[in-house]
Order: C-alpha cells, then structure tokens, then sequence
C-alpha cells in the first residue's frame, strides 16, 4: 500500500537527508525551498517543488519543516503565503529550534485554523540526519504522537516529552547547551595538555576511558578537530542561536546560568574570530591562538 503523500519545507543541511530518507521509506513529497540547489536532488528523485509553504499546504495534510531560525519558522508558519494559508493541512511538524516562546507562538496561530502543531526538535547533526539516527523531541497530544510513528521513525528514534507546545523546543536547548558547553571545556584542556606537551590522541583515549568523557572528546575532536577539517556539519552561528535561545529561556525562569553565559560569551568570539558560517569545533582555533599551539593528529 502506498504512503502518505507528505510536505517538507527547508531542504537544507538538516532538511535534505531527512526529507531523502522519507523518500527512501516510500513517502511521496512535495517540498518548498528557497535554494535551488537544495532543492534539485530531491526533485531529481520524484518529489515535486512548490513554489510556497501555503502551496505545500493546500497540497497534502501534513507538512514537515526544518529551518534555520525561529523568524524564518513563524514567516513560514504564519506569514503571508505561509503554511496557515493552506487549504488542506492538519498537521504542522517542526523539526527546527525555535525556542519554547515561538512553539507555544506558532500553534496558538495555527490553531485558528484548526491545524495542530507537533513540536518536534531534533539533535544528532547532519550525519544522525543522513543514517535516521536522530533524536526527536516531540510535545503533541499523546494520541497523536502514537498516530505519527510511521512518519517519524524513518528519520529517528521520537521521544514523547509532553503534551504542551515548547516542551520539546525546552528539552532542546537544555541538550544544545550541553553539547556546546562540552565543546567549550574541552577545546580548554585539550590545548592546556597540547601546550604542556601531552599527545592529544593519547589524551583523548585516556578521557575517554575515564570521567572526563563528553560528546565532544568522544566524536566532535575525533572527527573533527585532530584532523583539521572542522566539518563537523553546524555553524557556530546557529549554535550561538540556541545556547542564546536556551539562556533568555532560562532567563524568563528565574533559572541563573553562570556556565552557560561563559560558553555563549566563547561562541561570540568564535563567531566574531571564525566568521558565522564557520563550523562550531572552530571554537578550538581561539583558544590555539592564545596558546601558540594546535591541537592536531
């Protein structure tokens, strides 16, 4: 029996594999994109290109998003030619960060047409989104949740966090700050080592063997940082987006976040130092440059 016939907006970096796996499943696809480039692969295997989110959404009944910033999410969900323009959407699922205020946002508005957002964050990068490895982050109404597992598990493993709009986007900014935040500390001891004469592979099997351990020294320096590619596939941009995202959240919570206000501070040197585009293990290259070392295999 055939699949549902699905909507994706934003076929970017994130967007592009897992709108390929929705295809590779057995999903037919309509997509919007800004970028042609971005776009053609997608349409070169059957899906077919919208010129508008409110096309996409008077096309089929559930539209997938993945985009860069909470602005561009509520220009696409709400604006003019949006998504809520739609004549034949249910369901709107975002798969972008957008923070809790801007999920809680976009349903209140899509909910006046009686379409129901699934707030849906993902973690894992561009490799999680490639292999369906994600973690996803869904608040949505239970039954509904239980409802979306055919279209969710191709792209990753969904974990139900709640039932109200922006309890995902929460858990994921509570799981980007953590992620950042271990880049950070260990771009500061990997160098500190490196400048007092320690072999930086030698140091990451010894952290990784013991309590020192983090996402970062286990896959981020690995893959990205010994090597000198720094393409771990995120721009230190958008990460300073979330952990600034995650700060004024917590902010508004009367939550202090004394580390956290440190790690965003070294994104914004990173930003400034490296360019926005640049990729998040960048980070690295600021603290080298003090020390007069690198950190290399």
């Amino acid at each position: 029996m055939a699949k549902e016939h699905l909507g994706f907006i934003g076929v970017g970096r994130m967007g592009g594999p897992m709108a390929s796996r929705l295809l590779d499943d057995g999903f037919s696809l309509t997509i919007c994109d800004t970028s042609d480039a971005a776009a053609a692969p997608l349409v070169a295997r059957g899906a077919r290109r919208a010129a508008s989110p409110a096309e996409v959404a008077s096309t089929v009944e559930a539209v997938m998003v993945s985009l860069p910033t909470p602005s561009v999410v509520q220009a696409v969900a709400l604006g003019e030619n949006g998504v809520i323009g739609g004549s034949r959407v249910k369901t709107f699922i975002d798969l972008s960060t957008t923070g809790p205020r801007v999920a809680s946002a976009v349903a209140a508005g899509l909910a006046t047409k009686n379409i129901v957002a699934v707030d849906s964050p993902v973690s894992g990068g561009v490799s999680g989104a490639k292999n369906g490895t994600l973690a996803l982050m869904v608040a949505c109404p239970r039954e509904m949740f239980e409802r979306m597992q055919t279209i969710l598990r191709p792209i990753g493993k969904p974990f139900f966090i709640g039932d109200r709009p922006g309890m995902g986007q929460t858990m994921k900014l509570v799981n980007n700050l953590l992620s950042a935040a271990a880049t950070a500390i260990t771009s500061e001891g990997m160098v500190m080592g490196v400048k007092a004469g320690l072999d930086p592979k030698v140091m990451l099997d010894v952290i990784n063997a013991g309590s020192g351990r983090n996402s970062a020294t286990q896959d981020k320096f690995p893959r990205s940082v010994l090597p000198r590619t720094f393409d771990f596939g995120f721009p230190t941009e958008l990460l300073y987006k979330d952990v600034k995202l995650c700060l004024d959240e917590a902010e508004a919570l009367g939550i202090p976040m004394f580390v956290g206000n440190a790690v965003r501070q070294m994104l914004a040197v990173t930003k400034a130092a490296q360019g926005p585009d640049s990729d998040f293990t960048s980070l690295v290259k600021c603290i080298e440059e003090w020390a007069g070392v690198e950190v290399k295999g």
